[in-house]
Parts: C-alpha cells; sequence; structure tokens
C-alpha cells in the first residue's frame, strides 16, 4: 500500500465520518458509469471500475436491527417482503437503489418444484443452523457402489419432475412463464464431499481410483441428463438450448491439483463441453477458497468469471484466467465487520492490478455476510467514483 493509497483512503473515511456515515458520491452519475461499466468490465471505454456487491438477504438482520430468522424469512411471504421493503428505504436514501425484491408475485404463475441432483443421487436437504445443509448418505464403498448402481439405473425425467407436471406445464405454457432450465450446480467437489463425506472422497480417490472414476462419471452424466431433460420440456433442442454454466465449489480447494484434475476438472470440462463449447460462452465458478493451487488447471478451461476466495489477488487470478471478469477480491470479513479503511485499501490494490487489462468487477471475495452494511456498499461507491476512474 503506497502512502499515496493511505491519504486516499484517509480522505474518503474522514469525509464519510462528517457525514453521518455517508461517504461522499454523485449517486446519478455513480449509477449511470455503473450501468455502462457493468454491461462489460473489459470495454475500453468504460469510465470507471464496474461494481459487484448487490446485497442479500444476509445483510438485512443488522441493517434493520432484528435477530436472525432465515427460517421465517424463506417461508412467510408478508414477513419477507415488508423486510425487503423497509430494508429498500433504507438503500434508496443510501445508495440510490432498491436492492432486493419487495413485490409480491403470483402463485398461480410458479412453476411446480422440480427435483435436482441432490434428488437423484438420493441426498437430503436438512435445516440446522440458519441454513440448508445436504447430508451425506453414504458412508462405506459398498454402500457407493449400491447408489451408483440405483443412479445408473434412474429414469431421469420422472426423477425429477413432479406428477402433476404436464398438466402445469400445459397451463403455463399458455400464460407464457417460461419453465426452469438447470444452469447451475453445488460443484461436483463439494457434492460428492457432501454426500460421501470429505476424507472419505480423498481416501476413494486415492485408493481406489476406479470407483471414484465410476462416482464422478456419474455426477457428469447426471447432471447432462437433467440439463437436457429440462431443455427439451422447455423446448430446446441440442442446437438451440441457451448456453453457458455455473458452478459454486468451496470445497474443491481440498484436492490437490493432481487429485482435482482426476476428479472435478472433468465433470466442468464435460459440462462446458456440452453447454458452454465456444469462446464467447459463460463458463464460470464461485469457489470463496484458497484456489491458489488449482489456479492453472482452471485456466485451461479459458473461464469467463470467477470469484475465488481473497487469498489471491487480481494478479494472479488474471494470469491464469486472462478472459474471466473477476469478482473480487474484497475480503468478505473486511466489508462485514465495516472495516472502513481497510475496504478502501483493498480496493485501491484490486483497482491498480486490474487497471490495466480491466476486466475486475470489485465485491466480496465470496459471500455476503450479516453485518455488511449499506454505508459500507456507499464507500465502496464512493472510491470507485474518485479513484476508480479509467476515463
Amino acid at each position: 500500500m503506497t502512502p499515496e493509497h493511505e491519504r486516499q483512503a484517509r480522505w474518503l473515511v474522514e469525509g464519510a465520518r462528517r457525514n453521518g456515515g455517508l461517504a461522499p458520491v454523485d449517486l446519478e452519475r455513480f449509477w449511470a458509469d455503473q450501468d455502462i461499466a457493468n454491461a462489460d468490465p473489459f470495454g475500453p471505454r468504460i469510465p470507471q471500475v464496474a461494481m459487484g456487491i448487490w446485497m442479500a438477504r444476509d445483510a438485512i438482520w443488522s441493517e434493520l436491527g432484528i435477530p436472525m430468522d432465515f427460517w421465517r424469512y424463506e417461508h412467510d411471504d408478508e414477513w419477507r417482503l415488508s423486510l425487503n421493503r423497509a430494508y429498500n428505504d433504507r438503500a434508496e436514501r443510501i445508495v440510490g437503489r432498491r436492492l432486493l425484491n419487495d413485490a409480491p408475485d403470483d402463485p398461480s404463475r410458479r412453476w411446480p418444484a422440480v427435483k435436482g441432483l441432490a434428488d437423484v443421487f438420493e441426498a437430503r436437504n436438512l435445516w440446522r443452523d440458519q441454513s440448508w445443509w445436504l447430508e451425506q448418505n453414504v458412508h462405506t464403498e459398498d454402500e457407493l457402489k449400491e447408489l451408483l448402481d440405483r443412479v445408473e439405473e434412474r429414469n431421469i425425467r420422472a426423477a425429477i419432475l413432479p406428477e402433476n407436471w404436464d398438466e402445469e406445464k400445459a397451463r403455463l405454457s399458455a400464460l407464457g412463464v417460461p419453465p426452469p432450465l438447470y444452469r447451475a450446480q453445488r460443484g461436483p467437489v463439494t457434492f460428492a464431499m457432501s454426500l460421501f463425506g470429505v476424507e472419505n472422497l480423498l481416501f476413494l480417490i486415492m485408493d481406489n481410483p476406479e470407483l471414484a472414476a465410476r462416482f464422478r462419471d456419474a455426477i457428469l452424466r447426471g447432471m447432462l441428463d437433467i440439463a437436457r431433460t429440462l431443455d427439451e420440456e422447455a423446448g430446446f433442442t441440442p442446437q438451440t438450448s441457451p448456453r453457458g454454466f455455473y458452478f459454486l465449489d468451496d470445497n474443491c480447494c481440498l484436492l490437490n491439483a493432481k487429485t482435482y484434475e482426476f476428479f472435478g476438472f472433468p465433470i466442468l470440462k464435460g459440462m462446458w463441453d456440452v453447454y458452454a463449447p465456444l469462446p464467447e460462452h459463460q463458463r464460470g465458478q464461485h469457489s470463496d477458497s484458497a484456489m491458489g493451487h488449482l489456479l492453472p488447471l482452471l485456466g485451461r478451461l479459458d473461464l469467463k468469471s470467477v470469484n475465488f476466495g481473497p487469498t489471491l489477488t487480481v494478479s494472479e487470478i488474471r494470469a491464469h484466467c486472462p478472459n474471466a471478469i473477476i469478482e473480487g477480491q474484497l475480503a468478505p470479513f473486511t466489508f462485514s465487520r465495516n472495516e472502513e479503511e481497510n475496504i478502501v485499501r483493498e480496493f485501491l490494490r484490486d483497482f491498480e492490478q486490474a487497471r490495466e487489462r480491466r476486466g475486475l468487477r470489485f465485491c466480496t471475495a465470496g459471500s455476503i455476510n450479516d453485518g455488511s452494511r449499506l454505508t459500507g456498499m456507499r464507500l465502496v461507491m464512493s472510491a470507485i467514483q474518485h479513484f476508480g476512474r479509467y476515463a
């Protein structure tokens, strides 16, 4: 961090404190420039760095000063919308935009729930500690073999579509409501470790690579079958189906390069070979963990969007992912703990590394956590407007 960066960080934070916590920013100009930058963060004529901070439900609790209750938030529509409206009223004043959905939807226009890969592999999501957790459902190699026997024989359409699908498909299609597609998935390593256990998968790959390969191939085949089934239900052919696929795979960092190349890499490549085969297609990955040892491998897949953990720098990511929009690299806890000067310092660091080649969408290198405040988002906006301009 240069002395000039230190001066800039102090200037912004002191300006915010003099103004009741609101950092100096021309909101109308910021959002006009943001729309241009966000459309193409690599654009040669974008005025400023794009911002990727869009506050999620996790940020509601501290902002509104209420106890966290995600279960009620997910299941009580009226309560959720009332919280979102209260949050949006604050957001509109502080950052100039309403950030959360606060409009009720029409239940009659909802598609019935479609099952996913976890259901194909007979796993259950259980509610614990304010979140859903995919529970381990096989514990030994013999149990895994028996599960794979059933998975490999499973009729995917019958497994994932509800009984009233055909009736609801006819009704909703007549209303012009687009059907669901499958274009994102809990990443293969995280998924496999959830089902079989972390240590179990590590030892399986090393001690029984034949069974590990069978497990890997069943995951890929299940994903391809789910995507194809929902594409067909939506009226798409392999030639007309929308392109792009996104993985969320925090646990992939627990494999070394050799074991990841054996287990995780083929699944990503297999999905992207079908759903993102051309250079311009979206190939994205979120892994908010220490990903440095896997960057050379992932670089071979020509990712277009990455959100990796804060142990990586923009320069390190760019060296291996030259065409990827880098979503980061603000440490999530720097943001959620409201470390104001550090928020600005981390932005200045990242902008310095991204300035020449662009392609940065500045946001948290991972998830938004409780404690993240709208004043912190405004501070980022101020840093971008004052010190993150390309022109």
